[in-house]
């Protein structure tokens, strides 16, 4: 039964690889463009990137003051953000963007790579290692640059291009952060302490630093791509991490439907978790959270797997028991995996899914079945390359 506090979606704004705006995602989605993923498999040889497409930032940014005084991450998720307030019919609404929350899953900022370098070379000639992070910090690091890398000037500066000046609240971890910005801004529209939202986070793929971290732990691929449930451990970890921006606005049904919007799909459930993944672990917690879904040939689940070889494998093993019946799409071999936007990503993909009936095309044909017809009901998954899962459950309007 419907409610004034169903939690819908009227607005999507999303880049990826494959193109900026809702059309390039939905002729991907519908299979109307059957172009191979975009992947850079040279500028950071060996390990290949989905790198961010061509974008006019004057579209969505209109100073270039404002342009220049952000870094890409930050570029990129107001850019999405404006997106998404543009496909809601909100951008020039300056009554609703004052009022409306906002809600916004980011990591930290660019990093300085010289120091970096410096800190890692002079480490290999000397086993006081702790020592000689101190000593690089203290006095290789300008005191400005700390003030550039705040996780949260993201929001800061949507509000100042797009005047969206509700509530504000910033989510750092990772993938995480991703599913809290999304449970947060789903509950509190749920409680009728919020009408209407801004959600979602951006990342930046391309850049050394973050090559480094998820190599840290070995989990990059190398080499050429491979479908995503399709990797090995011969090539690398088996992640191949996306530029990606994905915001959304959400709004309840009563707000949605006063102002005559569109409404692409509705949120029934959201719910992430942690904890130790050992000795079944991930799989009792999978099992959980994927309770909230309904099995059988009219859901559709689209993973936001890793692509870390064994992870990958354990996801989608609990997901073809949770959900028999289902076509499983791993949407991050196509995208890249986007970290804090990895599960915003998802539930765009989900909704533009819904709202044009598109029975999507397998992601990697030899471990993907074909949808027999479009789908009412989308389950999101995300399940983070180090630690937390996330689901989020969306049902199609009638």
């Amino acid at each position: 039964m419907k409610s004034d506090n169903d939690v819908v979606i009227t607005g999507v704004g999303i880049v990826t690889s494959l193109g900026v705006g809702i059309e390039p995602h939905v002729a991907f989605l519908t299979g109307s463009s059957i172009d191979e993923p975009k992947v850079e498999t040279e500028r950071f040889k060996p390990y290949p990137v989905h790198p961010m497409p061509e974008i006019d930032w004057s579209a969505q940014i209109a100073k270039r003051g404002d342009q220049r005084q952000m870094e890409n991450w930050q570029r990129l998720g107001v850019f999405a953000a404006g997106l998404a307030l543009d496909d809601a019919g909100l951008k020039t609404d300056a009554d609703a963007c004052a009022s409306m929350d906002m809600i916004v899953a980011a990591g930290g900022g660019e990093r300085d790579i010289k120091v970096d370098s410096l800190i890692v070379d002079e480490a290999l000639k000397r086993n006081d290692r702790d020592m000689v992070l101190n000593e690089k910090l203290t006095t290789e690091l300008r005191p400005t640059l700390f003030l550039a890398q705040l996780s949260n000037l993201m929001a800061g500066n949507i509000s100042i291009v797009h005047k969206v000046t509700g509530s504000s609240r910033t989510f750092m971890g990772e993938e995480s952060a991703g599913i809290s910005a999304i449970e947060t801004a789903f509950h509190r529209i749920k409680a009728g302490q919020s009408s209407h939202s801004l959600v979602g986070g951006a990342f930046v793929a391309e850049r050394a630093d973050i090559l480094l971290l998820v190599e840290g732990i070995r989990a990059h691929a190398t080499g050429d791509w491979q479908p995503l449930w399709s990797r090995s451990p011969d090539n690398g970890g088996g992640m191949i991490t996306g530029s990606v921006g994905a915001f959304l606005v959400l709004e309840s049904r009563g707000y949605a439907q006063a102002r005559g919007a569109r409404i692409y799909a509705t949120i029934d459930a959201v719910e992430g978790d942690r904890g130790n993944r050992d000795n079944g672990g991930l799989e009792k917690r999978m099992s959980r959270l994927t309770a909230h879904g309904t099995p059988g040939a009219e859901t559709v689940v689209f993973s936001g797997a890793s692509g870390m070889v064994d992870l990958a494998k354990r996801e989608k093993t609990a997901l073809e028991q949770a959900f028999p019946g289902s076509a499983i799409r791993g949407f991050g071999g196509v995208t890249g995996h986007a970290m804090e936007a990895q599960f915003p990503l998802g539930i765009a993909l989900a909704a533009l899914t819904l709202e044009s009936t598109a029975e999507v095309p397998a992601f990697d044909a030899a471990n993907e079945t074909p949808m027999a017809s479009p789908a009412k009901q989308a389950i999101v998954t995300t399940v983070g390359y180090t630690r937390g899962e996330g689901i989020a459950v969306l049902s199609a309007e009638a």
